[in-house]
This record gives C-alpha cells, structure tokens and sequence, in this order.
C-alpha cells in the first residue's frame, strides 16, 4: 500500500469551460502532415536496431534493468559520441555530480563542448534547461529521483513518478526533442513498481545479463515505432559497453571433456539465432521428493518435459533430482529449445554423451510430439557456420514439402524427426538393457497369481483349503 496525497483544489467541470481551437481541433486523418522530420540516427549499431532503425522526434524511451548493469554506461556513451559529431545533448544526472559523470566520461574517452550535464532533481529546473539549451537529445538519470513541488509526497513515490514522466513527456512532444529515462527495478521486476511508466512512454528497453558474466543483451518489450523482436548484444569492457555484431557463439561453453548431459541449441533472440549450450543433470534424490532447478530456462516449462520424458519416452525421473542450466547467463524463453533441454536431461539420465557436432531445436507437446519452429532455415544455416554438420529438426519444419529422412542443406545433415523418443534414439541411440527393462516394468499388463491359502477352526473339522486370485 503506497499513500497518495492529492491536492485539495476542487477539480474543474468537465461540462464547462472547454473551448476548441484550431490548434485544438478534430481533423481527418488523411489531412495530418507528418512534416520533414527524419529519425535520429543512434551512432551504436546494435542500440540503433533495437530502437528500429533510430530515434523517432518527441520519443520517449525507458531503459530499465537491475543495479549495476550498465544503463548509465551505454547512456553516457550514447550522449558522448552524438556530442562528438556536433548535436548538443543535455544528460540529467539526478544521482550523481557533475565530477563523478566527467570521471566516467573521461574513462570511456568521450569529451566535447556539445555535451552538457546537469545535477539537478528539481524538475522545474530540469525543464527551464531544456528549453534553454534546446538540446538534440536528453537523459533523464533516474526518473525516481525527480521530484515535483506540486505534489507533497517524497521523490521515487507512483505519485511523483507518474506526474514528472507526463511532464517530461508534453516537452518532448512540444520540442520534438527524444529523450532517455532510467528506471530502476523493483524486488518483483517491474520498472519503476506496478508499471506506472510502461503504459505512458513510447518504448521500453530492459538491460539484461548476469553481473558476473561479461555480456549484456538490450531488449525490447514495447516499440511503438518498431519491432520487439530486435535484441542488442553488448559485451562489458574497461571502455564501456562494447557492441558485439556477431555473437551466434558467444554463448557456447568450453567443452574441454566429452561429458554426458550436454548440449547445443539455437533459439531466435530477435531475428538472430544464438547457438549455446544447455547442461542437464539428473541424479537420484536423497528425499522422497525430487527437486527441479533451472538456471536461465523456465522451470514451469521443465516440470512439463520431465512429464513428457517419462510418459512417453520411458524415462523414469520420479525419483530424479533435475538440473538445467543455460551456459552464458543468457535467459531462453522460446519453445524451440525443448528439445534441447530434453536431451540434455535425458543423456544425463542414461550417462551417454552427445556428439559435439549436433545441434538440436525444436518445440515438444504433450504428447511427445516435435512441433515445427519458425525461420529452422536460418538456424541450420549459423549452425553450419559455426562448424555443426548434423541437425535435429523436427519432421514437419517445412510445411508443403516433401523431403527425406536425411538430407544435406548448407553443408550439414538435417535429420528429421517426429517425436522426442525418436529424437533420443536418433541423438542417443537405442536405451540401454537396463533402461528398456525399467521402460517395459512401467507399460507391463497386471499380472495374475494364484496362491492357496488354509484356513482351520478349533472345532476339530478337517481343513479347509480355499483358492484366491490376486491381480
């Protein structure tokens, strides 16, 4: 429970007092001129992307993720190298003094006159500066730590969050001037609490990754001018947040030792495949109730492949502890790596290891079946460049043709297959003898047993002996 404190002035009447201008009034829409005002060019390859094809006039953009991760960094660095090519820039810096952002800024090489920071939390004074300088592109570091005097409650309140953000959005929409807002994270991770901002702002980017891995992805999850399918890779260095243009096997591991439970899978982030590496473990619990982990894959999600694998595969993982983990600190969240997770799982189960040179992608349902993915093409293809020559598909991956069992395609082999326990014997091999006689023990028909059983009374009468079936 937030308190919220509202000003005592009465509101106006909604029946009276309206007055419709020119300026004000409705018009076809065949009669809106957009007027010559092209998109900004980001001079960052993988944020220009993301932002689908640059900064729209007027936008206003938030950039949210966990402490630490690099939002100030890859804002400073945006704000230093449009300064450089002679547009003036205006970064608020609501968290720190203006020495601490020249400190960052000198370690990150950026230094021009075009670039003006501003300490400052007030946000009447952070308009009139706005308006006075007339900046080509602004950054608000952080909107929580803005405050209005119109309002009594303290700053990084719904209250206060909500007013400065309409505010700073009429200027930007008045001045056709795009501009950045950071907002922080909560326990529960929205931006900013119950996602206030989400619904005001043109576009919301999350900065995600692992604080101990060296790479970051920014994602999209609303773009009014763009697509959210676009993901941008960036990689932490002394300099900053460096993009990477090329990362399909950024995410792969090490694999110095052919070990059992590993293996590779190639999920879209965006219109990219990323090849990486999936671990699974499955060991027998010392409780008498398995403990499911997964580690950058939804454990819903693997609760119903265990289901699967031991319904329709034979593999018998009720009294399995079972472990996955994503290499790389990258998060996947696409059904095509199902099959992936569920080899994983299952060479771990059997204690066979996976060829190094097989890839495998697609989405598993109920019933064991292997569903057809989108674009499975371009992911065989960065496969094959990355030096994979066998993939596992599923059967139906090209709707409307007709192709055999094994065929080759951009020089590697594409096996199809049309359900998991295929795929297994495909990846796998056929299950050893102990594991067909555990997956015939699960499907063996009751069986009946005759015993006889005597029964005698103290009447002295002859025994009696009767026959009972047991099923």
């Amino acid at each position: 429970m937030i308190e919220t404190v509202e000003s005592s002035a009465p509101p106006p009447s909604l029946l009276s007092g309206g007055r419709v201008s020119s300026a004000t009034a409705a018009s076809p829409i065949t009669r809106v001129t957009l007027g010559d005002v092209p998109r900004m060019d980001i001079p960052v390859g993988e944020f220009h992307r993301v932002l689908g094809g640059g900064l729209v006039p007027g936008a206003l953009v938030l950039v949210g993720g966990d402490p630490g991760i690099g939002k100030s960094t890859l804002l400073l660095q945006v704000c230093g190298l449009v300064a450089a090519r002679g547009e003036r820039v205006l970064y608020v810096a609501a968290e720190e003094s203006a020495q601490q952002v020249k400190l960052r800024a000198d370690r990150f090489g950026l230094g021009s006159d075009e670039l003006y920071v501003l300490a400052e939390t007030d946000l009447a004074t952070v308009v009139a500066s706005i308006q006075a300088l007339a900046p080509r592109l602004v950054v608000i570091d952080s909107i929580q730590t803005v405050y209005t005097d119109e309002l009594s409650s303290s700053p990084g309140s719904v209250s206060q969050v909500r007013d400065c953000t309409l505010k700073l959005m009429q200027v930007a929409k008045q001045h056709h001037i795009p501009m950045f807002l950071v907002g922080h994270v909560t326990k529960e991770g929205t931006i900013a609490g119950p996602r206030v901002l989400e619904h005001i702002v043109d576009a919301v980017l999350y900065l995600e990754g692992d604080r101990y891995s060296s790479y970051r992805l920014l994602r999209s999850v609303k773009n009014r001018f763009g697509s959210t399918d676009e993901v941008g890779i960036f990689e932490m260095a002394e300099a900053g947040l460096q993009e990477v243009v090329d990362g399909a096997g950024l995410f792969l591991g090490e694999q110095h030792v052919l070990a059992p439970g590993s293996i590779v899978t190639a999920p879209l982030e965006g219109t990219r495949p990323l090849l990486v590496e999936v671990q699974g473990l499955a060991s027998a619990t010392s409780f008498g109730l398995p403990r499911r982990t997964a580690n950058g894959f939804d454990v819903n999600r693997l609760h119903m492949l265990i289901a699967v694998l031991t319904k329709r595969a034979g593999l018998r993982l009720g009294n399995q502890d079972v472990y996955v983990n994503v290499v790389g600190g990258l998060r996947v969240t696409e059904p095509a790596a199902d099959l992936g997770v569920a080899l994983a799982v299952a060479s771990s189960y059997r204690d066979q290891p996976v060829a190094r040179n097989i890839m495998a992608v697609g989405e598993i349902g109920l019933a064991g079946e292997l569903r057809t993915v989108r674009q499975v093409e371009r992911r065989v293809a960065e496969a094959a460049r990355l030096g994979f020559s066998r993939c596992v598909v599923p059967k139906q991956w090209r709707r409307g043709a007709t192709r055999p069992r094994a065929s080759s395609t951009v020089d590697v082999e594409t096996i199809e297959a049309d359900s998991v326990e295929m795929a297994l014997d495909i990846v796998l091999g056929p299950p050893p003898r102990q594991h067909r006689r555990a997956a015939a023990d699960d499907t063996m028909p009751p069986t009946q047993v005759s015993q006889s059983h005597t029964f005698s009374e103290d009447s002295g009468a002859d025994d009696r002996t009767a026959d009972r079936t047991d099923y």
